[in-house]
């Protein structure tokens, strides 16, 4: 008996050792509804034009640096579109900070990030959900644009 309740003990704790399964559910969704929904006319100033991919921009008048806005929320009582979206405006913003604190006007190039892999689009974001985290990567050139 005493054997017995060693062995189930030990298989267990086998079990309570063994990996987890980690979910990363990788989304590519649309920009113009991130950046229609309401909070994200809330929060953006509109003092900075954004980009994305190859999508056609005024000359540049200056080039003012690169930078990557990773941001990350939890997703815990969200959807993953939701806690995407979130994550998502968050980037947005982190961009939005960063080119005024270098004088630009437009972010222009920007491509997702995720898992340092650029991934160009006009019109789709890359977005990963998993069990705790949803995340948001995003890359792009600070500019100076004619205009603002």
């Amino acid at each position: 008996m005493k054997r017995l309740s060693i062995l189930i003990a030990a298989g267990m704790c086998a079990v309570a050792l063994a990996p987890a399964e980690a979910r990363n559910t990788k989304y590519m969704l649309p920009i113009a509804a991130a950046m229609q929904a309401p909070e994200t006319g809330q929060r953006l100033d509109g003092s900075v034009r954004f980009y994305f991919g190859s999508q056609p921009h005024p000359r540049v008048l200056a080039r003012l640096g690169t930078d990557v806005s990773n941001r990350k929320t939890n997703s815990v009582g969200k959807s993953d579109i939701r806690g995407c979206n979130w994550a998502f405006l968050s980037a947005m913003l982190a961009l939005e900070n960063r080119a005024k604190q270098l004088g630009a006007n437009a972010v222009v190039n920007i491509v997702s990030f995720y898992g340092r892999v650029p991934v160009s689009s006009t019109t789709e974001f890359e977005c990963h959900a998993g069990n705790i985290v949803i995340g948001v990567a995003l890359k792009g050139d600070f500019v100076r644009l004619p205009g603002n």
